[in-house]
């Protein structure tokens, strides 16, 4: 059974870095895209980056295109997500998953993680 775990959240103050892991099990990663998602108290869950199998393509949504940074190694079968300049508006729940397609839009992921809280304090 493939599952998805998050770790490495927290709270911090702005201007802060976290660096989330996401470990995968159950599922062949390599063959997989994989991608980040967040969602904030009362908003949609929002595409945040995507990754595919082999790292060759990246996709970074706008609002942070510049401070965070995707990373994969097959090998461990984990994503990673390293965030820079923290902004209270990171604040969210943040969830990684997994599809067989390159792509932002979140009901073609086929595996999600349980997630994992990031606080950004002012």
């Amino acid at each position: 059974q493939a599952q998805l775990v998050e770790s490495g959240g927290g709270l911090v103050q702005a201007g802060a870095s976290l660096r989330l892991s996401c470990a995968a099990s159950g599922l062949t990663f390599s063959s997989y895209a994989m991608g980040w998602f967040r969602q904030a108290p009362g908003k949609e869950r929002e595409f945040v980056v995507a990754i595919s199998w082999n790292g060759g393509s990246i996709y970074y949504a706008d609002s942070v295109k510049g401070r965070f940074t995707i990373s994969r190694e097959n090998a461990k079968k984990t994503v990673y997500l390293q965030m820079n300049s923290l902004k209270p508006e990171d604040t969210a729940v943040y969830y990684c998953a997994a599809s067989l397609s390159f792509t932002v839009r979140a009901p073609f992921y086929n595996y999600w993680g349980q997630g994992t809280q990031v606080t950004v304090s002012s």
